[in-house]
């Protein structure tokens, strides 16, 4: 079939996962069309896993989508990678793909950790549906969205779910800076190579060391929250 390696497992879309597949089937069950299952996957993901970049597992495992899946949370690389496995897991071809942003609604602290706004090799899903590849960014859960003032992207299974440039009060909220390609299954040595020239050694970022996480006992979007403006009726 077209885009037959879009569609089989690999080490870090783990779709052939036991949890994986539950989770897609169930979330699909009743659905016949690949396009209102790949949007019902899409929401699932968005908003069942709580978007954490604060804690990031540098680790072969840590890249896998059932691991993602198994923590309830998860940062932009790995709910993309859930979100692929998942489309995978009921036939609908995916793969995932990548971009440097730059994030102008970054907590403080996240952005003292980075010791920047860039965000190197940030992570969205594509799946092919009607006949063309179509973007997904599932990163950012609902109640987040609502904490920092962010419109929540939205999915139709037609048109390209990125970042919108701008938040509900007009701040400039992400901008795309380089794209970086599509691949079918994710690049973690690519991508910790990237870190490391990007971002300094204290970080945890700049040279992750097998076995270790960068882990804050802090809560995101509670930062997030405190960093949006006031709205007024």
């Amino acid at each position: 079939m077209a885009h037959d390696s879009m569609t089989r497992p690999g080490r870090h879309i783990d779709s052939d996962h036991p949890s994986i597949v539950a989770f897609a089937r169930s979330t699909t069950a009743g659905i016949g069309d690949d396009k209102d299952k790949a949007i019902s996957l899409y929401l699932a993901v968005r908003d069942r896993l709580r978007y954490d970049p604060y804690n990031i597992d540098h680790t072969e495992g840590g890249f896998r989508a059932s691991r993602c899946l198994a923590s309830g949370r998860g940062f932009c690389i790995t709910k993309a990678a859930v979100l692929a496995a998942a489309a995978r897991a009921v036939f609908i071809p995916a793969r995932v793909g990548y971009a440097d942003v730059r994030n102008h609604l970054t907590s403080p602290r996240l952005e003292a950790m980075m010791k920047t706004d860039l965000f190197v090799f940030h992570g969205y899903a594509e799946m092919f549906l009607g006949g063309r590849w179509v973007k997904a960014t599932p990163a950012f859960n609902l109640t987040l969205c609502a904490k920092a003032g962010i419109e929540p992207l939205e999915f139709d299974g037609v048109n390209d779910s990125i970042f919108h440039p701008f938040d509900a009060s007009g701040r400039q909220h992400m901008e795309y800076v380089r794209d970086r390609g599509t691949y079918e299954d994710v690049p973690r040595d690519e991508i910790l190579a990237a870190w490391r020239a990007v971002y300094p050694p204290e970080t945890g970022w700049g040279i992750p060391l097998e076995g270790d996480a960068v882990e804050l006992s802090h809560d995101f979007e509670k930062d997030v929250a405190a960093r949006a403006p006031v709205r007024t009726p």
